[in-house]
């Protein structure tokens, strides 16, 4: 999807069409400008921008919070709209999808009007201002690259044939896996042009990279098909914040911290996991990082973890937070659970008495609204979002905006 962010607020509101218009993670003094429409763009405001930077820039700038709930909302719609046409392989981030093209469909004139027919379904079914870019390619790191050569509302495709001629034009950073820090391993062994790149022997990509995943990269720039690592089981979660400013204490952060623990124990439950570890960490202006983390009983009671998590803080000494997180590690599956001993706990992958009650508390806070029932203490500043906003890789369920 082409400006996602700022698309879906132009769609949801029609008096933003045709506007610059600037998404920020919210509307504080000065915040961070995270989407950009194209008419803000191409007006030359630049990625990382600041809303006093952007009103200098373009007066007639409109602004508008980030809503990741409604963002999720539209993933959802838009996925539906495209799998009318042919079903969705994989969902890379909120607004990115891949299709795997067989039979048929692989010819390029099939593919090219598969491709607009998504394209209109997606203006139909979900808005007209749901812009989008497509690419096609024969391998998933090709496609990428294609749907990024023409935007907005593109379409373009990239196969051995054309390469690397169709590419030539790129600098290595416009690459899709290609990081600043790759980059300089690629100067350093002379590599400067994307021509260079291509030319790489797949082999010695291995030594460059570090290991297979420079192969894989080479091969599939090349144009093979190269197939995707099966993803591990997940071993952990957690949520993160940045503290608004009157939460830069720590009392504060104290409340936010254990706020966000409540929010990842409720995915646990969810997921119908239980964590072996816990990890919480306050990010200062002073003294950079403190944090702890240990190895806990099997657990998926929020009770239990807000108990460790109050020994836990006692344990920490900081001044000046800024951020704060949460980790819960050593997932197990409950079908693969081991019951402790001296649990009060019927078998292995059962929960226990206390922890229905935690599902209990999950099922009234989605039927009737967040923080509906709460576990005795809340922030007295609760910023929007806290525990479910979209992260990179990572798409929030719905249910996670009501927990």
């Amino acid at each position: 999807m082409n400006s996602y962010f700022a698309s879906v607020a132009q769609q949801e509101d029609p008096s933003l069409r045709g506007r610059p218009v600037g998404v920020v993670t919210t509307m504080t003094r000065n915040a961070a400008i995270i989407a950009a429409s194209y008419e803000a763009k191409d007006q030359g405001l630049k990625f990382g921008a600041r809303m006093n930077e952007a009103r200098l820039l373009i007066p007639g700038m409109q602004f508008r919070p980030a809503r990741h709930d409604v963002y999720v909302d539209y993933h959802h719609r838009i996925k539906r709209a495209v799998e009318r046409v042919l079903p969705i392989e994989a969902a890379h981030s909120v607004d990115e999808f891949s299709i795997r093209l067989t039979g048929n469909a692989q010819r390029l004139e099939t593919a090219m009007s598969l491709a607009e027919q998504m394209r209109q379904q997606i203006y139909t079914q979900v808005g007209p201002m749901m812009r989008c870019s497509i690419g096609l390619g024969s391998s998933l790191l090709l496609a990428k690259l294609a749907g990024k050569l023409r935007k907005p509302e593109g379409l373009e495709w990239l196969l051995p044939e054309v390469l690397p001629d169709k590419i030539n034009h790129l600098k290595l950073r416009d690459i899709p896996g290609i990081s600043r820090g790759m980059e300089t391993r690629l100067h350093a062994v002379g590599i400067t042009t994307v021509p260079a790149l291509y030319a790489l022997a797949p082999k010695y990509a291995r030594k460059i990279w570090g290991g297979v995943q420079g192969e894989r990269f080479i091969r599939a720039l090349q144009g093979e098909d190269i197939s995707q690592p099966i993803p591990k089981p997940t071993q952990s979660l957690g949520h993160g914040q940045v503290l608004s400013y009157n939460n830069r204490n720590p009392e504060a952060a104290r409340l936010v911290t254990r706020r966000l623990l409540i929010k990842a124990a409720t995915r646990l439950r969810r997921q119908n996991a239980y964590a072996t570890y816990l990890q919480i960490s306050v990010k200062c202006t002073a003294r950079g990082r403190s944090g702890l983390g240990r190895k806990i009983p099997a657990t998926q009671d929020s009770f239990q973890l807000l108990a460790l998590f109050r020994q836990f803080w006692g344990e920490l000494t900081f001044t000046k937070p800024i951020s704060t997180s949460v980790m819960l590690g050593g997932l197990i599956p409950a079908h693969k659970h081991t019951a402790d001993l001296f649990e009060k706990r019927a078998s292995a992958g059962v929960r226990t008495p206390r922890e229905n009650l935690c599902v209990l508390i999950d099922a009234i806070n989605q039927r009737y609204g967040q923080d509906t029932l709460i576990y005795g203490e809340r922030p007295n500043e609760i910023t929007p979002y806290t525990g479910a906003k979209i992260a990179f890789g990572r798409i929030p369920g719905c249910e996670e905006f009501r927990d």
